[in-house]
């Protein structure tokens, strides 16, 4: 029996667990965690920005604003249980049997392929600085290929001075969530779980087993759970480029983009998996606008050759441009709808509907909105932003009110799929922006272009090559 098999038994089974980073990931996974062990600590600094996090929690409130299906619910149930509580109080790590670490791992330089590691490396220390014998420590933030092993395994030994996989346990554990089904992500997705060693793996086994309802464990070795999350995130980002293209090239052949997915989507049977996603302003969020980045990190800091067509751009890599053009491709059909009315930008006022990233959500981390709103501004124009889940972004004011946000607009920009914007009327529209000939433009293709049409609107949309040089309705 290996030195920290022994260890594992004497300690027994997992019965306290620790989640550091009391976000998107962070929250449900403690709270799930809290019905099936005996007592679960969130633990979040009580910085300036998230403090707040802790009271909202131990009053058994969600700090996530966006629609969270069962979350709240679950957050009341486990408090008045006793089983969870968050804390700021790092020196509790030493009583735990487990100890999750879910914190953001964005890029510096992109071009450079160097992430900013440093709130994770910050998490990893003040675990290491509290660690002890039999402890597992799982990564489930996502990260470049070789981390746990390299750059997290290292930290943890001269933090704490014992040997990872001899003393300690060490895992990566990549969440699989998206904001809006955090709760039933977790519980119903399979688990990817790599440990260092086999002895790391199965306690980590043990540590997710309880929470799944339909999903199932997955086990592999660390750096294969690491190349699975980015390369899932990667898959995803480069299926959404793909149709992003093809909206592009019907706008160009003067046909709708989403009558060609209909008929690709059509196609069905043994051996046909083909996954035809939806076009958009453009993709948002922490995972796929980075994981690409770590994904090919991995290969570069892997040490060995790869064999690839020479002078050939990464196809991933082109995917991400792709996606990280939409917004300025919202620009140019915002550009060309001002001409098309005889307008121009300069002291105009533009409407942008929908300042998170995803649809009934509060999440704006890297919201395609803000590249698009940047750019009108420096064109000229006045951008009302108004987003029904979105109190407020650093300086910039976001109204609660559309009605008021859409008064004397010359264009309308919906970025977002919120279910409020699914029901526009463009005769109450029009007559608040008081233009023979307002603007709109639809990114998530959420509004019927002919009703907005009829009604004198100049219409510009995602794909809709169809309709998008329409006559001008007197």
């Amino acid at each position: 029996m290996s030195k920290l098999s022994e260890i594992l038994k004497k300690k027994g089974p997992i019965r306290k667990v620790g989640v550091i980073g009391m976000g998107y990931v962070g929250i449900p996974s403690a709270v799930l965690f809290a019905e099936h062990f005996d007592h679960v600590w969130g633990f979040q600094r009580a910085s300036r920005t998230s403090g707040y996090k802790i009271e909202m929690l131990n009053n058994g409130t969600s700090p996530l604003k966006g629609e969270e299906p069962g979350l709240e619910d679950l957050i009341r149930k486990v408090r008045s249980l006793g089983s969870f509580e968050s804390t700021s109080d790092f020196s509790k790590i030493k009583d735990v049997d487990a100890i999750t670490l879910a914190i953001q791992t964005p890029f510096k330089d992109k071009g450079e392929l160097e992430p900013d590691f440093g709130a994770l490396e910050e998490g990893i220390r003040q675990i290491g600085k509290y660690l002890d014998e039999g402890i597992l420590v799982v990564l489930e933030s996502t990260i470049t290929p070789g981390t746990t092993q390299g750059f997290a395994a290292d930290i943890l030994k001269e933090e704490s001075g014992l040997i990872p996989g001899e003393d300690f346990a060490l895992a990566h554990a990549p969440e699989r969530v998206m904001v809006g089904r955090l709760i039933r992500n977790i519980q119903e997705h399979d688990r990817i779980v790599g440990g260092i060693n086999k002895e790391s793996t199965g306690r980590a086994v043990e540590l997710y087993t309880p929470v799944l309802t339909k999903g199932k464990i997955i086990a592999m070795d660390a750096t294969a759970a690491e190349v699975t999350k980015t390369a899932e995130n990667t898959f995803r980002d480069l299926q959404i480029a793909a149709m992003n293209e093809l909206a592009l090239y019907c706008e160009a052949m003067g046909i709708n983009v989403y009558d060609v997915r209909t008929g690709i989507d059509s196609l069905k049977g043994e051996g046909i998996t083909r996954a035809v996603l939806y076009p958009g302003a453009g993709v948002g969020g922490h995972c796929l606008t980075k994981d690409t980045y770590h994904l090919e990190r991995g290969v570069k800091i892997s040490g060995s050759k790869l064999d690839y067509p020479a002078d050939s751009e990464s196809l991933y890599v082109l995917a991400r441009k792709i996606n990280d053009f939409m917004p300025m491709h919202m620009y140019n059909l915002t550009s060309e709808g001002f001409t098309r009315a005889g307008m121009k930008f300069n002291d105009s006022k533009i409407a942008l509907l929908g300042w998170a990233f995803l649809n009934n959500s509060d999440d704006t981390r890297n919201t395609p909105s803000e590249p698009y709103f940047d750019m009108v501004k420096k064109a000229g124009a006045r951008v009302c932003v108004h987003d029904p889940y979105v109190p407020e972004y650093g300086s910039l004011t976001i109204s609660q009110d559309m009605e008021e946000c859409i008064k004397g607009a010359t264009a309308i920009v919906i970025f977002t799929g919120h279910k409020h914007y699914l029901n526009l009327k463009a005769s109450a529209l029009k007559k608040l922006t008081g233009c023979p000939h307002p603007i709109i433009i639809d990114g998530r293709n959420v509004i019927d272009p002919d009703s907005f049409i009829r009604e004198g609107f100049v219409y510009k949309g995602i794909g809709r090559g169809d309709k998008n040089q329409h006559d001008i309705s007197e």
